[in-house]
């Protein structure tokens, strides 16, 4: 893991920059906003943010995947999400002050849509187009931590609810990751799947690939 700002690349070259736009989801929204809009690349396993950067981004994932996790004071790290294209990153900050425990971390090679928030808050508050999907961000997250949350205590049960809210088409592709997702460990994980399997409820695609039946 590297921290924040070692290999990251920002790109202000206009026409690369309006190409992500103009690819962007969020295009009418991003363009309505007028303001300082660039590019950031980061590497494999790179905070993308954390307590030690300085400045508060308001970040949209282009391409590539990020992991976000809870530092408890007791140095452990619990999973609280991940996100991969169109995810945002600093939709809180816009509101709150940052959280000087949590953390955001490149799955993959990662490219974003950026800008500062500090910059540009006033005009970010007063565009109600951009105000809309920062709401829909924030009710999505609340929305999946809470279907986990709330998911009966049993593993296998948490298991399947995983599965179910979390994983594009119902398919759990990495042990490794999921686990961590889960707050379990990799063989536990592995068990409840061998299980799951032979009771019909999941089906195997591949290593450490299950679908739900």
């Amino acid at each position: 893991m590297s921290w924040f700002g070692e290999f990251m690349e920002r790109i202000f070259d206009k026409k690369k920059v309006n190409a992500c736009i103009a690819k962007s989801k969020y295009r009418t929204v991003l363009e309505s906003l007028d303001i300082d809009i660039y590019l950031i690349k980061y590497e494999k396993g790179e905070l993308v943010c954390s307590p030690f950067q300085d400045e508060n981004l308001f970040q949209i994932v282009e391409h590539g995947s990020i992991s976000i996790y809870f530092i408890r004071d007791d140095g452990t790290r619990y999973s609280l999400s991940n996100g991969t294209d169109d995810y945002f990153l600093g939709d809180m900050e816009i509101f709150y002050p940052k959280n000087n425990n949590i953390y955001a971390e490149a799955g993959q090679d990662l490219a974003c849509i950026s800008f500062s928030i500090e910059q540009h808050r006033e005009r970010l508050l007063s565009n109600n187009g951009f105000l809309a999907l920062v709401c829909h961000s924030l009710s999505a997250k609340i929305g999946a931590m809470t279907t986990i949350s709330a998911a009966p205590a049993s593993l296998a049960e948490r298991v399947m609810s995983y599965m179910k809210h979390k994983c594009n088409n119902g398919t759990l592709k990495g042990i490794e990751q999921a686990a961590f997702q889960l707050h379990c460990s990799a063989r536990q994980l592995q068990r409840i799947l061998n299980q799951s399997e032979a009771d019909g409820l999941v089906e195997r695609l591949g290593k450490g690939t299950y679908r739900l039946v």
